[in-house]
């Protein structure tokens, strides 16, 4: 299993959502870190991945045992 590490901004990110988006964002979190399996693509012409639990995107990339999240917000503000 890949441990999961915030950014100091990612952090305050995801203490601004609702208990209920942190836990279904987190489970999908620990589904990717255990099994690498989710709904994640990579991004286009930037370095780093996102996985997606329903509106709500997870900026991140991995290195060899670490999964770094560098941003935490809604479909249409994740991007900008």
């Amino acid at each position: 299993m890949k441990e999961i590490e915030f950014t100091s901004a990612a952090v305050r990110q995801w203490r601004k959502l609702t208990a209920t988006t942190r836990t279904q964002i987190d489970l999908k979190l620990k589904a990717f870190a255990e099994t690498g399996v989710g709904d994640v693509k990579a991004l286009k012409g930037v370095a780093g991945m996102r996985l997606r639990s329903g509106d709500w995107r997870v900026v991140f990339t991995v290195s060899a045992n670490t999964i770094t999240i560098h941003a935490v917000g809604h479909r249409r503000d994740i991007y900008d």
